[in-house]
Protein backbone atom coordinates (compact mmCIF):
# COMPACT_ATOMS: atom_id res chain seq x y z
CA UNK A 1 0.00 0.00 0.00
CA UNK A 2 1.64 3.39 -0.97
CA UNK A 3 1.16 5.74 1.03
CA UNK A 4 0.91 9.77 0.96
CA UNK A 5 4.49 11.83 1.35
CA UNK A 6 3.05 14.57 3.44
CA UNK A 7 1.60 14.16 7.14
CA UNK A 8 -0.75 16.81 7.02
CA UNK A 9 -2.91 18.59 3.86
CA UNK A 10 -1.21 22.21 4.45
CA UNK A 11 -1.62 22.87 0.83
CA UNK A 12 -1.29 21.67 -2.88
CA UNK A 13 2.38 23.20 -3.00
CA UNK A 14 3.60 20.56 -0.28
CA UNK A 15 2.04 17.38 -2.41
CA UNK A 16 3.75 15.46 -5.18
CA UNK A 17 2.25 13.63 -8.43
CA UNK A 18 2.23 10.88 -6.75
CA UNK A 19 0.25 11.70 -3.91
CA UNK A 20 -2.61 13.27 -6.03
CA UNK A 21 -2.60 10.00 -7.64
CA UNK A 22 -3.14 7.92 -4.74
CA UNK A 23 -6.02 10.10 -3.35
CA UNK A 24 -7.78 9.83 -6.41
CA UNK A 25 -7.36 6.04 -6.90
CA UNK A 26 -8.63 6.00 -3.22
CA UNK A 27 -11.20 8.66 -3.83
CA UNK A 28 -12.42 6.52 -6.91
CA UNK A 29 -13.38 3.85 -4.17
CA UNK A 30 -14.73 5.83 -1.87
CA UNK A 31 -16.98 7.52 -4.76
CA UNK A 32 -18.28 3.80 -5.00
CA UNK A 33 -19.21 3.70 -1.13
CA UNK A 34 -21.23 6.99 -0.90
CA UNK A 35 -23.45 5.35 -3.65
CA UNK A 36 -23.86 2.40 -1.89
CA UNK A 37 -27.75 1.98 -0.57
CA UNK A 38 -25.29 1.71 3.19
CA UNK A 39 -23.00 4.75 2.68
CA UNK A 40 -21.23 4.17 5.84
CA UNK A 41 -17.73 2.39 6.03
CA UNK A 42 -16.41 1.74 9.35
CA UNK A 43 -12.70 2.45 8.57
CA UNK A 44 -12.30 5.62 11.29
CA UNK A 45 -14.23 4.05 14.07
CA UNK A 46 -11.57 4.95 16.45
CA UNK A 47 -10.76 8.53 15.24
CA UNK A 48 -11.48 11.78 16.63
CA UNK A 49 -11.69 14.64 13.80
CA UNK A 50 -12.46 18.13 15.47
CA UNK A 51 -13.99 20.73 12.71
CA UNK A 52 -12.88 23.92 13.76
CA UNK A 53 -13.97 26.92 11.45
CA UNK A 54 -12.31 30.08 12.00
CA UNK A 55 -14.47 31.63 9.48
CA UNK A 56 -18.17 30.48 8.28
CA UNK A 57 -18.44 28.19 5.29
CA UNK A 58 -21.64 26.19 5.12
CA UNK A 59 -20.75 24.24 2.04
CA UNK A 60 -16.91 22.94 2.78
CA UNK A 61 -17.64 22.15 6.68
CA UNK A 62 -21.09 20.49 5.38
CA UNK A 63 -19.11 18.48 2.59
CA UNK A 64 -16.09 17.18 5.40
CA UNK A 65 -18.89 16.84 8.10
CA UNK A 66 -20.47 14.42 5.86
CA UNK A 67 -17.27 12.96 4.40
CA UNK A 68 -16.16 12.11 8.48
CA UNK A 69 -20.07 10.44 9.22
CA UNK A 70 -19.65 8.18 5.94
CA UNK A 71 -16.15 7.20 7.74
CA UNK A 72 -17.67 6.28 10.93
CA UNK A 73 -15.30 8.88 12.77
CA UNK A 74 -16.27 10.73 15.85
CA UNK A 75 -16.85 14.28 15.12
CA UNK A 76 -16.42 17.52 17.38
CA UNK A 77 -17.60 20.68 15.68
CA UNK A 78 -16.08 23.90 16.81
CA UNK A 79 -17.04 27.02 15.37
CA UNK A 80 -14.98 29.93 16.22
CA UNK A 81 -16.86 32.90 15.05
CA UNK A 82 -19.66 32.00 17.86
CA UNK A 83 -17.09 31.10 20.44
CA UNK A 84 -14.45 32.40 23.10
CA UNK A 85 -12.15 33.67 20.18
CA UNK A 86 -14.52 36.50 20.12
CA UNK A 87 -13.38 37.17 23.45
CA UNK A 88 -9.77 37.29 22.65
CA UNK A 89 -8.47 33.40 22.91
CA UNK A 90 -5.59 32.65 20.80
CA UNK A 91 -5.08 29.92 18.59
CA UNK A 92 -2.88 28.44 20.25
CA UNK A 93 -5.27 28.10 23.21
CA UNK A 94 -8.03 26.90 21.16
CA UNK A 95 -5.38 24.23 20.23
CA UNK A 96 -4.50 22.82 23.45
CA UNK A 97 -8.44 22.79 24.05
CA UNK A 98 -8.96 20.72 21.84
CA UNK A 99 -6.00 18.14 22.54
CA UNK A 100 -7.11 18.11 25.79
CA UNK A 101 -9.77 16.55 23.79
CA UNK A 102 -7.63 13.64 22.55
CA UNK A 103 -8.40 14.65 19.23
CA UNK A 104 -6.50 12.84 16.21
CA UNK A 105 -7.28 15.48 13.58
CA UNK A 106 -8.22 18.42 12.94
CA UNK A 107 -9.78 20.19 9.66
CA UNK A 108 -9.54 23.94 10.18
CA UNK A 109 -10.42 27.20 8.33
CA UNK A 110 -8.47 30.11 9.37
CA UNK A 111 -8.16 34.25 7.96
CA UNK A 112 -4.84 34.20 8.48
CA UNK A 113 -2.44 32.50 5.40
CA UNK A 114 -0.23 30.10 6.70
CA UNK A 115 -2.38 29.10 10.53
CA UNK A 116 -2.50 25.21 9.58
CA UNK A 117 1.33 25.36 8.99
CA UNK A 118 1.46 27.09 12.70
CA UNK A 119 -0.80 24.70 14.03
CA UNK A 120 1.01 21.44 13.16
CA UNK A 121 4.32 22.52 14.24
CA UNK A 122 2.25 22.61 17.68
CA UNK A 123 0.47 19.91 17.87
CA UNK A 124 0.26 15.87 17.16
CA UNK A 125 -3.05 15.60 15.39
CA UNK A 126 -2.86 15.39 11.22
CA UNK A 127 -3.73 18.96 10.08
CA UNK A 128 -5.90 19.30 7.22
CA UNK A 129 -6.03 22.86 5.45
CA UNK A 130 -9.89 23.69 5.26
CA UNK A 131 -8.62 27.50 3.33
CA UNK A 132 -6.25 29.71 5.26
CA UNK A 133 -6.95 33.24 4.31
CA UNK A 134 -6.66 34.14 0.54
CA UNK A 135 -3.57 31.36 0.62
CA UNK A 136 -4.56 27.49 -0.02
CA UNK A 137 -7.69 25.75 -0.58
CA UNK A 138 -6.40 22.25 -1.08
CA UNK A 139 -9.27 19.92 -1.17
CA UNK A 140 -11.16 22.37 -3.50
CA UNK A 141 -8.54 22.06 -5.67
CA UNK A 142 -8.19 18.62 -5.59
CA UNK A 143 -11.96 17.61 -6.26
CA UNK A 144 -12.06 20.06 -9.09
CA UNK A 145 -9.40 18.17 -10.78
CA UNK A 146 -10.54 15.08 -9.97
CA UNK A 147 -13.84 16.03 -11.34
CA UNK A 148 -12.24 17.43 -15.16
CA UNK A 149 -10.53 14.20 -15.05
CA UNK A 150 -13.98 11.84 -14.30
CA UNK A 151 -15.53 14.16 -17.03
CA UNK A 152 -12.34 14.78 -19.65
CA UNK A 153 -10.54 11.42 -18.99
CA UNK A 154 -6.99 12.86 -18.12
CA UNK A 155 -6.08 16.73 -17.31
CA UNK A 156 -2.34 16.30 -18.70
CA UNK A 157 -2.83 19.02 -22.10
CA UNK A 158 -6.12 20.16 -21.10
CA UNK A 159 -6.41 23.80 -21.18
CA UNK A 160 -7.89 25.25 -18.05
CA UNK A 161 -8.53 28.70 -17.23
CA UNK A 162 -10.01 30.48 -14.11
CA UNK A 163 -11.97 33.41 -14.16
CA UNK A 164 -12.98 36.03 -11.98
CA UNK A 165 -11.67 37.02 -8.28
CA UNK A 166 -7.95 35.37 -8.49
CA UNK A 167 -6.32 38.00 -5.92
CA UNK A 168 -8.57 37.14 -3.08
CA UNK A 169 -9.02 33.09 -3.85
CA UNK A 170 -7.64 30.53 -2.22
CA UNK A 171 -9.03 28.38 -4.40
CA UNK A 172 -7.34 30.06 -7.76
CA UNK A 173 -3.99 29.49 -5.86
CA UNK A 174 -4.72 25.68 -5.04
CA UNK A 175 -5.81 24.93 -8.34
CA UNK A 176 -3.35 26.62 -10.01
CA UNK A 177 -0.58 24.51 -7.79
CA UNK A 178 -2.64 21.36 -8.69
CA UNK A 179 -3.49 21.76 -12.47
CA UNK A 180 0.24 22.52 -13.24
CA UNK A 181 1.35 19.91 -11.29
CA UNK A 182 -0.76 17.36 -13.39
CA UNK A 183 0.15 18.92 -16.44
CA UNK A 184 -2.56 21.07 -17.31
CA UNK A 185 -2.25 24.50 -19.58
CA UNK A 186 -3.88 27.11 -16.92
CA UNK A 187 -5.16 30.95 -17.63
CA UNK A 188 -6.45 33.41 -15.67
CA UNK A 189 -9.10 35.55 -16.64
CA UNK A 190 -10.52 38.47 -14.74
CA UNK A 191 -10.23 42.31 -14.36
CA UNK A 192 -6.67 43.24 -14.23
CA UNK A 193 -7.24 44.98 -10.62
CA UNK A 194 -8.13 41.26 -9.52
CA UNK A 195 -5.39 39.67 -10.88
CA UNK A 196 -2.33 39.23 -8.38
CA UNK A 197 1.28 41.14 -9.78
CA UNK A 198 3.15 38.32 -9.94
CA UNK A 199 1.03 35.56 -11.21
CA UNK A 200 3.08 34.40 -14.30
CA UNK A 201 5.51 33.45 -11.88
CA UNK A 202 3.16 31.00 -11.31
CA UNK A 203 3.75 29.63 -14.96
CA UNK A 204 0.28 31.04 -16.09
CA UNK A 205 -1.15 33.40 -18.89
CA UNK A 206 -3.08 36.15 -17.89
CA UNK A 207 -5.84 36.61 -20.98
CA UNK A 208 -8.34 39.90 -20.18
CA UNK A 209 -10.58 39.21 -23.31
CA UNK A 210 -12.96 36.72 -21.42
CA UNK A 211 -14.31 35.44 -25.05
CA UNK A 212 -10.84 34.38 -26.60
CA UNK A 213 -10.13 32.68 -22.89
CA UNK A 214 -13.41 30.23 -23.43
CA UNK A 215 -12.36 30.03 -26.98
CA UNK A 216 -9.04 28.44 -25.61
CA UNK A 217 -10.11 26.52 -22.73
CA UNK A 218 -11.61 22.83 -22.59
CA UNK A 219 -12.35 23.94 -19.11
CA UNK A 220 -13.21 27.56 -17.30
CA UNK A 221 -13.15 27.11 -13.21
CA UNK A 222 -15.40 30.32 -12.57
CA UNK A 223 -15.12 32.25 -9.34
CA UNK A 224 -17.07 34.24 -7.30
CA UNK A 225 -16.35 37.99 -6.40
CA UNK A 226 -15.44 37.62 -2.89
CA UNK A 227 -17.29 41.21 -1.73
CA UNK A 228 -16.54 40.71 1.44
CA UNK A 229 -12.51 40.33 1.38
CA UNK A 230 -12.92 43.88 0.02
CA UNK A 231 -12.13 46.47 1.58
CA UNK A 232 -11.56 48.94 -1.99
CA UNK A 233 -13.31 48.94 -4.67
CA UNK A 234 -12.12 46.63 -7.37
CA UNK A 235 -14.44 47.49 -10.47
CA UNK A 236 -16.72 49.97 -11.20
CA UNK A 237 -19.73 47.81 -10.25
CA UNK A 238 -21.46 44.08 -10.85
CA UNK A 239 -23.29 45.21 -13.85
CA UNK A 240 -20.14 45.96 -15.21
CA UNK A 241 -18.35 43.17 -13.69
CA UNK A 242 -21.12 40.34 -15.25
CA UNK A 243 -20.96 42.48 -19.15
CA UNK A 244 -17.52 41.88 -19.24
CA UNK A 245 -16.89 38.29 -17.18
CA UNK A 246 -20.31 36.64 -16.79
CA UNK A 247 -21.05 33.46 -18.91
CA UNK A 248 -24.56 33.08 -20.10
CA UNK A 249 -26.09 30.76 -22.12
CA UNK A 250 -25.84 32.70 -25.24
CA UNK A 251 -22.03 33.38 -24.88
CA UNK A 252 -21.23 29.49 -24.10
CA UNK A 253 -23.92 28.17 -27.71
CA UNK A 254 -21.90 30.80 -29.17
CA UNK A 255 -17.99 28.95 -29.19
CA UNK A 256 -17.33 26.36 -31.76
CA UNK A 257 -17.09 24.04 -29.26
CA UNK A 258 -18.46 22.33 -25.91
CA UNK A 259 -16.69 23.44 -22.70
CA UNK A 260 -17.61 22.53 -19.43
CA UNK A 261 -18.08 25.08 -17.09
CA UNK A 262 -17.09 24.53 -12.87
CA UNK A 263 -18.05 26.45 -9.95
CA UNK A 264 -16.79 25.87 -5.94
CA UNK A 265 -19.72 27.81 -5.03
CA UNK A 266 -21.41 29.51 -3.44
CA UNK A 267 -22.57 31.29 -6.70
CA UNK A 268 -23.66 34.47 -7.29
CA UNK A 269 -26.45 33.58 -9.95
CA UNK A 270 -26.95 36.51 -12.87
CA UNK A 271 -23.27 37.62 -11.65
CA UNK A 272 -20.38 35.15 -12.45
CA UNK A 273 -22.56 33.06 -14.53
CA UNK A 274 -26.46 32.88 -14.96
CA UNK A 275 -28.83 30.29 -14.26
CA UNK A 276 -29.40 28.62 -17.30
CA UNK A 277 -25.44 28.00 -18.18
CA UNK A 278 -25.33 26.63 -14.20
CA UNK A 279 -27.87 24.72 -14.96
CA UNK A 280 -26.86 23.20 -17.89
CA UNK A 281 -25.34 20.07 -19.18
CA UNK A 282 -22.11 21.39 -19.80
CA UNK A 283 -21.79 22.65 -16.42
CA UNK A 284 -20.26 20.09 -13.41
CA UNK A 285 -21.37 21.73 -10.50
CA UNK A 286 -23.39 19.15 -9.00
CA UNK A 287 -20.92 16.53 -9.58
CA UNK A 288 -18.08 18.93 -7.72
CA UNK A 289 -20.43 18.89 -4.76
CA UNK A 290 -20.51 14.88 -4.77
CA UNK A 291 -16.78 14.37 -5.51
CA UNK A 292 -16.15 17.09 -2.61
CA UNK A 293 -16.99 14.15 -0.43
CA UNK A 294 -15.28 11.13 -1.56
CA UNK A 295 -12.37 13.56 -2.04
CA UNK A 296 -12.19 14.36 1.84
CA UNK A 297 -12.96 10.84 2.21
CA UNK A 298 -10.08 9.72 0.74
CA UNK A 299 -7.82 12.76 2.28
CA UNK A 300 -8.89 11.85 5.92
CA UNK A 301 -8.45 8.01 5.26
CA UNK A 302 -4.92 8.39 4.18
CA UNK A 303 -3.65 10.91 6.40
CA UNK A 304 -5.20 8.49 9.39
CA UNK A 305 -3.42 5.39 7.89
CA UNK A 306 0.13 7.27 8.23
CA UNK A 307 -0.87 7.80 12.27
Amino acid sequence: MSELSVDHLLGIKYLDKKDIALIFETADHFKEVINRSIKKVPTLRDTTIANIFFENSTRTRLSFELAEKRLSADVVNFSASQSSVKKGETLIDTVNNILSMKVDMVVMRHPNPGAGIFLSKHVDASIINAGDGAHEHPTQALLDSYSIREKLGDIRGKNVVIVGDILHSRVALSNIFALKLQGANVKVCGPKTLIPKHIESLGVKVETNLRKALEWCDVANMLRVQNERMDISYFPSTREYTQQFGVNKQLLNSLDKQIVIMHPGPINRGVEITSDVADSDQSIILEQVENGVAIRMAVMYLLAAKK
